[in-house]
């Protein structure tokens, strides 16, 4: 497991280091045939499923909006569009949260994407010290404190984990 404090060198760790945010990354050896990408992170690195955080992009009605849940959780549509002030969320689909984000699918971040999009934490975070999202790329995370990543990504919390 490696750790280091500034540069993995993706879009999320060098918005970190600009806001001298205090954060670590940890890479691994992604398998592109892993069915869970961030269950695949957890068991990598050795970390308790709940403390890993997946990034989900959702149109909440129209509008594009990330989700940040535990990667051993499902998204509640109907909790993240209420959290987001709307009414029905579908999830985005994958092409438009590429191009949007700057990240692939699987290696999206919360963190540092191309467009600051509405985003919502579920409040499962604040239960943890560290908390680990993906660093920009698939096979590497980034761990960080729950109110750095909601303050970074300007995110409100809800329970929107199911």
């Amino acid at each position: 497991m490696a750790k280091s404090k500034q540069s993995a060198g993706t879009p999320a760790t060098v918005a970190l280091t600009k806001a001298k945010i205090e954060f670590s990354t940890h890479a691994y050896d992604h398998d592109p045939a892993a069915k869970s990408y961030g269950l695949e992170a957890a068991e990598a690195l050795g970390l308790e499923p709940e403390q890993v955080f997946k990034t989900l992009l959702v149109e909440v009605d129209g509008k594009l909006t990330v989700g940040v849940v535990p990667v051993d959780r499902q998204l509640d549509l109907k909790a993240i569009a209420a959290a987001a002030g709307g009414k029905k969320a579908v999830m985005a689909d994958p092409a438009a949260a590429e191009r949007t984000t700057g990240y692939v699918v699987g290696g999206i971040s919360p963190i540092g994407q191309k467009r600051p999009l509405p985003t919502v934490v579920d409040s499962t975070a604040a239960d943890h010290p560290t908390v680990y999202v993906s660093g920009g790329r698939r096979g590497l995370d980034i761990g960080l404190s729950p109110t750095d990543l909601i303050a970074v990504t300007n995110a409100r919390t809800a329970a929107i984990a199911r």
